[in-house]
């Protein structure tokens, strides 16, 4: 690449996972990370934070948030200065600054904008706000030199991730493709065993996975597990 390209993670807040959704027998806070990517004089916004979902959604995640504009101010950036924005699927924790950004470009699955206005899918006012602008993909794009989204489905028909090529080794933003490091890992494994030709049985893994690995990523990282991937010294 011919620009220097940084990123940065944001904390915008937590919430609580109930019991019921951790297959556990407590609940779970997890992180809501975004991340901010500066290539050149462009910035990029992948994620946006919590958005207001109802009294209902709020009982049921108590989130904590942390304001959009405060987590760009301490980068050293402005909401002006954000030239487009990213979703990696529009779930209220993940699009719940776009509001503060109309008339910036959102990139995002076209299915996943048809999904989310089919309704009961997410807070409608995160998706169609005045001033709302859309590019709709349809699979992969290459946004800027060096700089792809590719399509990761699994926890929505729509989720994508980007990806940032760095003079030390390929950077994944995962999003929710996983809710944590450790099943990226589970299935970058389970890709390597079956290439290597071991026997069967073994797990699956989500095909998306080969197209990932085709970057030779370096790190991995993700919307709700403040751990990154990395891969094993020597290992595809």
């Amino acid at each position: 690449m011919g620009e220097r390209t940084q990123i940065r993670r944001l904390d915008l807040g937590y919430f609580v996972r109930p019991a019921s959704e951790t297959g556990g027998p407590e609940p779970r806070v997890e992180p809501v990370l975004a991340y901010l990517v500066r290539h050149g004089r462009r910035t990029l916004l992948f994620d946006t934070g919590i958005g207001h979902a109802g009294p209902e959604t709020e009982a049921h995640y108590r989130p904590r948030r942390r304001d959009l504009r405060d987590a760009l101010s301490a980068a050293g950036v402005d909401l002006a200065d954000v030239s487009l924005v990213v979703n990696s699927h529009l779930h209220f924790d993940h699009c719940g600054g776009n509001p503060l950004l109309p008339g910036t470009p959102v990139l995002v699955q076209g299915v996943e904008l048809a999904t989310a206005r089919s309704g009961g899918y997410t807070a409608d006012e995160l998706v169609d706000f005045p001033g709302a602008t859309y590019e709709e993909l349809d699979g992969e794009a290459e946004v800027w030199p060096g700089v792809w989204i590719v399509p990761t489905p699994g926890h929505t028909a729509g989720h994508q991730s980007l990806i940032v090529r760095q003079p030390d080794g390929t950077v994944v933003l995962a999003g929710q493709a996983h809710d944590f490091a450790s099943e990226f890992g589970a299935d970058h494994l389970a890709r390597r065993a079956a290439r290597d030709g071991v026997a069967e049985p073994l797990p699956g893994y989500r095909l998306w996975v080969d197209r990932v690995a085709e970057f030779a990523p370096r790190r991995v990282f993700f919307a709700h597990d403040c751990a990154v991937w990395e891969p094993v010294e020597g290992g595809a």
